[in-house]
This record gives C-alpha cells, structure tokens and sequence, in this order.
C-alpha cells in the first residue's frame, strides 16, 4: 500500500512541471494575494497620514520616513554589522559604497517629492501622473535587467491605467475634496520625478534582491536613508517639527496620544512595506508589483468612506475590477530575459566548419584503429607463413 502511495506520488510530481498550468495558476494566486498584502501596507500609510494632517495639521513626511529608515538601521543594518563572511556591512561599504548612497538618496527623495507635490496641485493629478513610474520601470527594466515584454504585458498596463482613470472618474463624480494647488506645474514635475525616482529605486531593489541579498538591500537602505533623511529633516522640517504639541498623557476625552500612536502605526506599516517588498518582487518582478500595488488607493477609499464620510461610487469597485484584470493578465504569461531567449534558439542544422570537422571526427573514430602489440602480431604470423612456403619450395 505505501509503495503504491509512493508510486502515485511520484508520478504527480513528474506531471506538474514548472510550465504547467497548475504551476502557472497557482504563481498567478500568489501574486495576487502578494501584491493586496502590499496594497494594505501602502494604504496604512496613506490612512494614518490623513488623520495626521486632517485632525492634528501634522505635516511632516520627512520624519515619518526617517522614523521608517531608523526601524530598517536596527534590524537589517545590525544584522549586515554583525555577520562575520564576506558579506558583512564593512566588506559591502568597501566595494559598493557610493552604489548605495545614490540609491538610499533616490529613494528618500521618492518618498518626499510624492507627498510634498500635494501641497502643490490636486489629488487627481497625483493619481494619475503617478503611474508614469510604470513606463518608467519597464524602460529600465528593459535595458539594466534586460527584460523582454510581449505585447499582452502592454495590454495589460493599458488595462490597469484605464483602472486609475475610471478611479479617478469616481472621485470627481462623487465630489471627492480635490483641494487646490497652489502651483500646479511645479506639483505636476514634483509628481513625476517622483514616480522616476521610485522606478530607480525599485528596478535597483530588484536586481539586488535577485543577485545578492534581500538583507543587503534593506541593510544598506536603512543605513543611508536614516543619514539622509536626518539631514534633510533637520534642514527642512525642524520648524514643524518644533511647532508639534506632544502630549504623552493617555486621556480618552482630548484623544491625546492618538497622534504618537499614529506616527508609530505609519511607521510600522511602512517598515512591512520595506520588509515584504522584497520578498514579492524576488518572486515576481518590480513591474507586476506596482501594477499590483495600484489598488492601493482604492484601499484608501474605502476606509476612508468610514473615517473620513467619502461618498461612495460604483465606479470604484468597476475601477478595482478593472485594475485587477490587468494585473492578472500581466502575470498570466511570464516576461523572459533576453539570455533566456538567446539560450533558447533552435540550433543550426547545416553543416558549417564546426559540425564538419566534428563530423569527420566521428568517423575517424569509426574506423578500427590496430594497436601496436597486435600490428607486431600480425607481422609475425605474415613472416611465419612465408617462411613456411619458401620451405616447401
């Protein structure tokens, strides 16, 4: 009975090859859910900030950050410090140093240029000028990982992008506080180096995570973006900062210590997001996780028909469909590297200068080869006989 058990399970794992559609399936599920766990986080993030600046008038992203970047130096920089192989934190600063620090620069001002655009133009130019990073990120991923699309995978981007669009559309049918910018080109350039500056950030996070560490990248972040950030914050913010009323007493009347509470809950959730990232984009790629991931403001709305009294419109569960059809389609057929395509012709089948000479080097080792102890033997036999002949003459 065990052996036969044994047997069947054998021959299931011989029938699921990685390219069946099980596999293939069950990695588009995982995607899914992945890509809605980091929806979640971004959508803490984006909750505990309205609440910060709508009940408390705290506006101060640059600190938020830094408390994030400090989470990421005590557990992932520590853990780089303290590993004893080649690896450790001095060996990576030795070789890749001034790597890092444009990349931790590239991603401190990401996250500071996209919030401090909203004190410039409007939500709605946010949310849409904000996936220009996705083009962005397929460029790059083209030339630096070498990624090669087929044109499904443009279909489905042009899917997720109508998504925003028809979310969009549900906010200014619904009367949404779009809130007025005070300059609007510079909020719209805030925007979109932003959204460049988060492709740098993420195609640098994928070839990391897939070549060298997942500990490395989040290491190396913590540590120059806690730098950073620290220097930019006290240029900055030191002002707002300063003009923050804390007050650590716990009364449930005046709600106070909500605010600290707050500031903890966004850091934490950005903290998940920085720890989780890496482990979907090393199963999946950078590009599908921000197509994923733009569901992320549909999140926000819907928490916020509950805390902050948004109207509600069908067309924002339409706009979620619509993201998550694209999304699905961009991860149903997977994107190769263009070695793997290089790796994968077919081979020549006419006969040039290698396949001949290999060719005549075949059937030269067809032919018998007599050793020299039988040639000898041979020879012997031969003069045995004529000397027998001539006896008999």
């Amino acid at each position: 009975m065990a052996r036969a058990v044994n047997c069947y399970i054998a021959r299931l794992k011989e029938d699921i090859k990685p390219h069946s559609p099980f596999c293939v399936h069950r990695h588009m599920v995982k995607t899914l859910v992945l890509g809605q766990i980091l929806s979640l986080f971004i959508c803490g993030t984006a909750v505990t900030s309205q609440f910060l600046a709508d009940k408390y008038r705290v506006n101060t992203p640059m600190l938020q950050s830094f408390i994030n970047y400090c989470l990421l130096f005590l557990v992932y920089t520590t853990t780089l410090v303290f590993r004893k192989d080649s690896d450790n934190a001095l060996q990576i600063l030795k070789r890749k140093w001034w790597k890092y620090i444009l990349l931790g620069l590239a991603d401190v001002e990401a996250n500071y240029t996209i919030v401090k655009a909203y004190q410039y133009t409007t939500i709605t130019s946010v949310q849409l000028l904000d996936c220009f990073g996705i083009p962005v990120l397929m460029a790059l991923s083209w030339f630096i990982l070498r990624a090669r699309y087929k044109l499904i995978h443009f279909i489905a981007v042009a899917v997720c992008l109508l998504g925003v669009g028809t979310m969009v559309g549900a906010d200014i049918l619904a009367g949404r506080p779009d809130g007025e910018g005070s300059d609007v080109v510079i909020g719209d350039v805030l925007v979109l180096l932003g959204a460049s500056l988060y492709a740098i950030s993420n195609v640098s996070e994928e070839y990391i995570v897939k070549n060298l560490s997942r500990v490395e990248f989040l290491g190396m972040v913590g540590l120059f973006g806690t730098i950073i950030s620290g220097l930019q914050l006290a240029i900055v913010e030191h002002k707002d900062i300063a003009s923050i009323q804390w007050n650590w007493k716990i009364d449930i009347k005046p709600l106070s210590c909500l605010s600290v509470l707050l500031f903890l809950a966004f850091a934490l959730c950005m903290f998940g997001l920085y720890s989780f990232m890496p482990v979907v984009i090393k199963v999946t790629s950078a590009t599908s996780v921000n197509l994923g991931i733009l569901t992320a403001d549909l999140y926000s709305l819907f928490f916020g028909l509950f805390l902050f009294g948004y109207k509600f419109s069908v067309l924002y569960l339409l706009s979620f469909v619509i993201i998550m059809v694209g999304f699905i389609m961009y991860c149903s057929t997977p994107t190769r590297t263009a070695e793997a395509i290089a790796t994968s012709l077919p081979l020549a089948t006419s006969t040039g200068f290698d396949n001949l000479a290999l060719k005549i080097e075949e059937n030269h080792l067809d032919t018998p080869v007599i050793l020299p102890p039988q040639r000898n033997k041979e020879e012997g036999q031969a003069k045995e006989t004529l000397a027998t002949k001539l006896t008999a003459l």
